[in-house]
């Protein structure tokens, strides 16, 4: 049960995705592998990882994200957060806030806490939900009840949708460039964060892996190594290191999946889809149009589970055959993460390889930032803030991490360089 718990300190914003990839590996190690697991605990997990996506998807686009849209990329970075965004739209902000909040009070019913839980264990879950517990979510006093989130989800994608309408330009354009999609999806090809088989498709669409089953993941996906940088280059090793590079998280998501199993999500799922004529959406920041869909779908599903009376069972943990090895993968808000593990005859991990969502994500950031430079920062005779928040802005979208992804006070570290033809430097910002 300790790596489950452990492994959730590589993250404070989403480390219920870590705690389930490695529950997930653990529970195949103790015999209880995918579809082996009690229905509580199944459908426990799938709320705990529910929950967690409805508050990081809140947390990063009203917090983190918003403010570049409803107040700008060239307003003044002191009033371009949350806070301005509270003076902006008061009622937005509070949704903002209490999105989340509920998101959280489903981790702590489910995990035990809200940050750090510890509800996942080897085979299952260690507690189910109360009625008492399930009455709050679904009955509890406006506005802390799943409707109501329902509702703010809707309108939040309406949200991006008429800013979308109005600044068709900046959104579509805005680092923009084909790649190929990488995710999980349900064996009928549904959207399904918890479990499901490896699909990625290319930027027309075509199948590039399908039906694979993640435990065979390194026959499919290598790692490249740079010596200028500190995180590996993942790839497909049936395209090869060149082109076989991949997106994952909402926007490869809604490219790779066939549809969304909650009826509202589904019904802007066809209009998203529509906008490109169902072919992959590779505009970046539709990434964000993509993840307000996954909020709504969450919420959907929350609601739906909390429904289900399998969350009072007692029957909480399974186990059968011991193996020495597990792998294990779940859709985390920011991506596909996986663990995998391998143990000896007195239960020591004696290896662990894990691939997480900003790492899949690293070619195309890269990719982003240099759209940047090529298309706003070369040829000006200065470098403006808003010019250095259009790199925040592209990186943003990939919402790799708080240290990348904050409006907090003060600033990311950012150094950017204008240099001539021959590589003279005329201008160094660094913040």
């Amino acid at each position: 049960w300790e790596a489950p718990v452990l492994v959730q300190r590589l993250c404070g914003i989403c480390p219920v995705s870590h705690h389930l990839a490695a529950a997930k590996a653990m529970d195949v190690i103790v015999g209880a592998g995918p579809g082996k697991l009690t229905a509580t605990a199944e459908k426990m997990r799938r709320l705990m990882h529910y929950g967690q996506i409805l508050q990081s998807h809140a947390l990063h686009f009203f917090h983190l994200s918003s403010p570049d849209f409803l107040l700008g990329m060239d307003s003044d970075p002191a009033v371009r957060n949350i806070i301005g965004v509270a003076a902006l739209n008061k009622d937005l902000a509070v949704q903002a806030v209490l999105l989340r909040k509920f998101g959280q009070e489903i981790i702590q019913a489910t995990a035990g806490k809200k940050i750090h839980g510890t509800g996942a264990v080897p085979g299952g879950i260690n507690k189910n939900l109360s009625p008492e517990e399930r009455d709050r979510f679904l009955k509890g006093a406006p506005p802390l009840n799943i409707d109501q989130m329902i509702e703010w989800s809707q309108a939040a994608v309406e949200l991006f949708k008429d800013y979308h309408r109005k600044n068709k330009d900046v959104v579509d354009g805005f680092a923009a460039f084909p790649s190929n999609h990488l995710s999980l999806v349900r064996k009928d090809g549904a959207l399904d964060f918890y479990h499901g088989v490896l699909r990625a498709v290319d930027a027309e669409g075509r199948k590039v892996l399908n039906d694979v089953d993640y435990k065979d993941y390194l026959e499919h996906i290598g790692e490249e190594i740079r010596s200028w940088s500190y995180m590996k280059f993942p790839y497909l090793r049936s395209v090869g290191k060149k082109d076989g590079w991949y997106r994952v998280g909402p926007l490869a998501r809604l490219n790779t999946c066939d549809y969304i199993p909650s009826p509202l999500a589904q019904k802007e799922f066809e209009v998203y889809k529509a906008y490109t004529d169902g072919k992959p959406n590779n505009m970046s920041l539709h990434t964000h149009w993509a993840r307000l869909i996954e909020l709504l779908h969450s919420a959907e599903v929350i609601k739906e589970l909390l429904q289900d009376k399998d969350l009072q069972g007692a029957k909480l943990v399974k186990k059968g055959k011991r193996v020495p090895e597990g792998v294990g993968l779940v859709e985390a808000p920011r991506g596909t993460l996986f663990h995998h593990y391998r143990v000896n005859d007195d239960d020591q991990i004696t290896m662990a390889n894990l691939i997480v969502s900003t790492t899949n994500n690293n070619e195309p950031m890269n990719r982003a930032v240099h759209w940047v430079a090529e298309n706003v920062l070369a040829g000006r005779s200065e470098i403006t803030e808003g010019m250095l928040n259009r790199v925040e802005v592209a990186i943003r979208a990939y919402d790799p991490c708080l240290s990348c992804a904050t409006h907090a006070l003060g600033c990311m570290p950012l150094e950017v360089s204008l240099v001539d033809a021959r590589g003279n430097i005329l201008q160094r910002e660094v913040r």
